[in-house]
């Protein structure tokens, strides 16, 4: 009997910080009202508050191509926009926010936050982080098991092409992506594990539930997951994009790379899976460097350009990415290395305010006006 091809459906959750247009600091407390209109706009479900008052997050459909779901997150950008704009307030997307201060941000109160903040106290506080999530629809448990395994290697590529926290509370950090150093602190983040079958991942979940220690598998943060809501693998190591254009792309990129290993799987062409110690290797580089100083390539054990590797592996996926219909959008990751990620472009302009007399203060909020007009611009 064949076997029944995924669908390969996409969808993407983004979170955005609300800050003041006038201070460029998050509002604490922002209207509730703004989070009602924009549901009562969007549609059931598909903006939503988050752990912090101070964050929101929009989820797009169900989407048959990367296309369709670029669409949703225009839409969804440009009504916080507007909603926000009403109250003097505008969404931005960078997984961090250049001077916010942890310490001072409010919960909001909803069963699944209190008992996340009663758990882990002041590690979720330190929450002040954005990220994208991008779920691929893989049905058959089995595959997504084979797939988890062996998409985690390409997982530090993902990240390197997305980097958008390079300061926190107002300091420049060094890294390109300082997000993943606050959710580290949590417990079942980074990596995911090696499974050998959707049994085996289903026993690791229930020793920790029995336990009393783990209420389901939604209280799993790793990078890559198999999700507990959603026929889906669901990555989550990426920074938020703050060109909607990249986020598409990434999509598209991942999208791609999961046909591709289905693909190898289906002709019984064996794939390579790496061991988490190597694969954490490149993790801490993307987080430190973004793409600058390139990934361990481990078939070579050399450094490789980031710009190799991703020429290397679009030559590889291009027959998926047409299949999938998101050639376009592929082939845009090409222009990421040349032009840039969020934090690429935050210390360039951080620098250059510093270069021209102005204090780290007034540099940052230069950065700020940036992130505040990149998050809406090209949203048609």
């Amino acid at each position: 009997m064949a076997e029944t091809e995924p669908s390969f459906t996409v969808g993407i959750e983004e979170e955005y910080l609300l800050v003041d247009r006038v201070s460029r600091d998050v509002v604490i407390e922002p209207p509730r009202d703004i989070f009602e209109q924009c549901r009562s706009i969007a549609g059931e479900g598909l903006v939503e508050p988050e752990l912090l008052r101070s964050q929101i997050e929009v989820d797009t459909r169900v989407c048959g191509t990367v296309a369709e779901a670029r669409q949703d997150l225009a839409r969804l950008r440009c009504l916080i926009s507007e909603v926000a704009g009403g109250y003097g307030l505008a969404p931005i997307a960078a997984s961090t926010h250049p001077f916010a201060e942890w310490h001072v941000q409010r919960l909001t109160h909803k069963a699944r936050y209190d008992l996340l903040f009663r758990d882990m106290q002041s590690l979720a506080r330190r929450l002040l982080i954005c990220g994208m999530h991008v779920h691929v629809g893989i049905e058959d448990n089995e595959l997504r098991v084979e797939l988890l395994n062996q998409f985690t290697g390409f997982l530090p590529l993902l990240l390197s092409l997305t980097t958008s926290s390079p300061f926190w509370q107002g300091e420049e950090t060094g890294l390109k992506s300082y997000r993943l150093t606050v959710f580290d602190n949590f417990p079942r983040s980074g990596l995911p594990e090696k499974f050998e079958s959707f049994a085996d991942y289903e026993r690791h979940i229930d020793i920790l539930r029995q336990a009393g220690v783990l209420e389901d598998a939604t209280y799993i943060w790793w990078d890559l997951r198999i999700s507990a809501r959603y026929p889906t693998l669901e990555t989550r190591i990426a920074d938020i994009c703050t060109r909607l254009d990249d986020a598409a792309s990434i999509a598209a990129l991942t999208q791609s790379i999961l046909h591709y290993l289905y693909r190898m799987r289906r002709d019984r062409r064996h794939m390579p899976v790496y061991s988490r110690f190597l694969i954490d290797q490149n993790r801490w580089r993307a987080m430190r460097y973004g793409y600058d100083e390139g990934l361990v390539d481990f078939a070579s054990a050399e450094v490789i350009q980031v710009r190799e590797l991703l020429a290397d592996i679009l030559d590889k996926v291009y027959p998926d990415a047409d299949v999938l219909g998101c050639t376009g959008e592929l082939e845009g990751v090409l222009e990421i290395p040349s032009r840039g990620t969020s934090a690429h472009r935050q210390l360039a302009i951080y620098h250059t305010a510093l270069a021209e007399g102005l204090d780290p203060g007034t540099a940052l909020i230069r950065v700020m006006d940036w992130l505040v007009d990149e998050t809406v611009r090209d949203l048609d």
